[in-house]
């Protein structure tokens, strides 16, 4: 088995994640990367501006179309998905998510008869429409006798979503709109929530299927990396990569195995030294959130500053040779730096021309 040295893992990565080299267009990009946590759609759309050919914002269009909508498919956490990923994910992912939740909903006062009026409500508003805002859902929750304070309302629209009952699809200005999932995007078969779960064995293949999927966009990358991004039991990770590992490389960091696509390392060794310039990577990118072991490409003692307070808010991330070295944050126009050591004169001059570069995430 190749050794792969621990701090060559983010240079690897920024090449499976296609932050260089670029290709496709947004649709492209959120079906490379399987899934991109998307709580904040201005950071999600400048970590797939980043990643398309040209580095421009068609998302927009994308989301539009309907080839790209936003939902809670996995970790319970709001992420842009593909249109053709999002029920088989849902059903995977999400109904054990609905399980966990059990006991918040019930601290909410959510019970069955409660979720049975927001559905109706959410049918009787959304129904052969282009969708509504969050806001006018939730007022209409308020007037069938749903409160929505104190995160009830929240809990709502996320249980209805990840039962697949409601996506988030076209933009209504700034903000995505709330869709039925059936008429923005139907689909013959069973739905994609908890009701539509296949049993054991259907499960197996499809935890495969999207280990297949995450490995192309996300590799090198350990079972525990896939089990910590999609919340699947880790036992179940594991037989998912044995199931599909035959079609990737296995490369050992750290005396644990990790599975690439076998077309990373042309990758990397054409591109080197543009991979390990430095790039700027908005909140939440999948550089960071896509594995549960982050070591190789943060020092545990700048974990604080890019995560500060442990809050679960990441801020955007300046990487050097495949190494988080410092964050940013929007300033204006422009951005502010805050770097872990004092930057090279070199390093201030990428900083300047990759924030000239930078794509403004703006949508709408």
């Amino acid at each position: 088995m190749t050794e792969l040295a621990a701090g060559e893992v983010g240079v690897w990565r920024l090449a499976a994640q296609g932050v260089l080299p670029r290709a496709g267009g947004a649709a492209e990009v959120v079906r490379r990367l399987g899934a991109v946590q998307a709580q904040d759609l201005r950071a999600a759309a400048t970590a797939v501006a980043l990643r398309t050919a040209d580095g421009g914002d068609d998302l927009a269009r994308a989301l539009a179309t309907g080839e790209v909508v936003r939902s809670w498919p996995v970790r319970g956490t709001l992420h842009l998905i593909g249109r053709d990923d999002l029920r088989p994910v849902l059903r995977l992912c999400a109904r054990r998510t609905v399980a966990a939740s059990a006991r918040r909903r019930a601290q909410l006062g959510i019970g069955e008869a409660d979720l049975a009026v927001a559905l109706r409500c959410a049918q009787e508003l959304l129904t052969g429409s282009r969708g509504a805002s969050r806001a006018d859902l939730l007022a209409a929750f308020e007037r069938a006798g749903q409160p929505t304070a104190a995160g009830r309302g929240y809990h709502l629209l996320f249980q209805l979503s990840a039962t697949g009952a409601l996506c988030q699809g076209p933009l209504l200005g700034r903000e995505q709109a709330f869709v039925l999932l059936e008429e923005w995007l139907p689909a013959a078969g069973a739905p994609g929530g908890p009701e539509g779960a296949g049993d054991a064995a259907e499960d197996e293949e499809a935890a495969a299927r999207w280990a297949e999927r995450y490995l192309r966009g996300h590799g090198p990358a350990s079972a525990a990396d896939f089990a910590g991004w999609t919340k699947l039991p880790l036992g179940m990770a594991r037989r998912a990569f044995a199931a599909v590992r035959g079609g990737f490389e296995a490369v050992q960091v750290d005396g644990v195995e990790h599975l690439v696509d076998p077309a990373v390392a042309g990758l990397v060794a054409a591109h080197r030294r543009a991979l390990r310039e430095l790039h700027l990577l908005p909140g939440f990118d999948e550089f960071l959130l896509g594995y549960a072991h982050r070591g190789h490409v943060l020092a545990r003692e700048h974990a604080d500053r890019v995560v500060p307070g442990g809050n679960g808010v990441f801020r955007g991330t300046l990487v050097a040779a495949g190494t988080v070295v410092g964050t940013w944050t929007r300033a204006g126009e422009g951005i502010s730096a805050d770097w872990f050591a004092e930057p090279s004169a070199a390093q201030l001059a990428a900083l300047r021309r990759r924030a000239a570069a930078l794509p403004s995430g703006r949508l709408g």
